[in-house]
């Protein structure tokens, strides 16, 4: 399986053990699940933005037709 280093500042590696060891999970798993959140509003947050495009653009086609 293949790796990825991330470089935290102190404070913030403090604040993920704190808050992964406050719902009794292991910091490895509670950062693999934040940043998989993290792809899937992303790519959640495109999507809503190309509906919205091709729905302006659908109004505006009609028009200039």
């Amino acid at each position: 399986m293949a790796g990825l280093n991330v470089r935290f500042t102190e404070e913030e590696l403090t604040a993920l053990r704190e808050r992964a060891e406050a719902e009794g999970r292991s910091m490895q798993s509670f950062a693999h699940d934040a940043v998989i959140r993290a792809i899937n509003e992303r790519a959640r947050l495109f999507n809503e933005a190309a509906e919205h495009v091709l729905r302006a653009s659908e109004e505006l086609n009609r028009r200039l037709a």
